[in-house]
């Protein structure tokens, strides 16, 4: 059964007006020896939905159900992979990115998810599965990421060579994955939603797949001229607190958010710091690159059903 017309019996069984009342907690789905539930995506949902503080509703339950599908198989995919290492949890680590997401009340979050009947452990499960496979994909592809400090040295150089002023910007990403199909602009539709009604950092903390998700898509202060030249052309005209259009590329699509914008002295900049920068910007987009071409090899060679 082709991966589409599984998605399409799943909607219809599971969020129907008819039979969603009925549905208690059956198997939806089985990713290799791991099962996906019918409580599971409905808890997805409604996490999702809590956490963006929107309305429970059937027509916000409508827009998130393939989104809530498709993470849940990556969850099992992650979690079928991480069970061949011995990664233990950190609680400290959870309990840092509950209250980033929380204002530094727990408490209180665990109260709504309590009051919109949303199972908090589950929650914490899935988010415990995200941290171990970020050390995982560090673990597994920090050998194989070569920085070559010598030429980033120089671009530094070239870059503030016969130069008084440099141009700045601190700039918050959000990336999503695409699946090249009909999908797709439901989910970029859906990215924008949630930015207009809630915040790009609330969006960057729910939605994005890439490794500064957890620091609300704060990328820090960059240097035009580490840019791209395609991203540098649209940020310089933008104007501060300003969001992109969807920058699409083959698989994913990028949101921008100019923050701030400045123009420095190079005489007074800390070149260690620019440095340091510029080094853990490459190694996060190949750790980016190395996590999602794993989760795309492993769902193309696991066993994916509708039970």
């Amino acid at each position: 059964m082709k991966f589409k017309t599984l998605i399409i019996i799943i909607f219809i069984f599971f969020f129907s007006n008819n039979s969603s009342a009925k549905v208690e907690n059956n198997i939806v789905l089985k990713v290799e020896n791991e099962i996906i539930t019918s409580f599971e995506i409905k808890n997805k949902i409604l996490s999702s939905l809590v956490l963006a503080n929107q309305e429970v509703s059937q027509s916000n339950i409508n827009r998130l159900k393939k989104q809530a599908v498709n993470y849940l198989i990556q969850q099992k995919l992650k979690k079928i992979e991480l069970k061949k290492y011995n990664f233990k949890r950190d609680q400290a680590q959870l309990d840092n990115y509950l209250n980033s997401i929380s204002s530094n009340n727990i408490d209180n979050l665990k109260k709504k998810f309590s009051n919109n009947n949303v199972d908090f452990d589950l929650f914490i499960d899935d988010l415990d599965i995200d941290l171990k496979w970020q050390k995982y994909i560090y673990k597994v592809f920090s050998k194989k990421i070569e920085i070559d400090e010598q030429n980033i040295s120089k671009e530094l150089e070239n870059l503030l060579r016969n130069k008084s002023e440099i141009e700045q910007y601190r700039i918050s990403e959000i990336e999503i994955s695409l699946a090249n199909d009909v999908s797709d602009k439901e989910k970029i539709l859906n990215i924008e939603n949630q930015i207009k009604e809630f915040g790009f950092e609330s969006a960057a903390l729910r939605f994005s797949v890439s490794s500064s998700s957890s620091n609300k898509g704060d990328l820090g202060w960059l240097n035009a001229k580490s840019l791209n030249n395609k991203i540098y052309e649209i940020i310089k005209n933008m104007k501060e607190g300003e969001v992109t259009k969807p920058l699409i590329s083959a698989n994913s699509a990028l949101f921008l958010k100019l923050n701030q914008k400045r123009i420095s002295k190079v005489k007074n900049l800390n070149i260690n710091e620019l440095k340091a920068n510029l080094i853990n910007k490459k190694k996060n987009e190949l750790f980016n690159l190395y996590s999602k071409s794993l989760l795309s090899k492993l769902r193309n060679t696991s066993l994916i059903q509708y039970n």
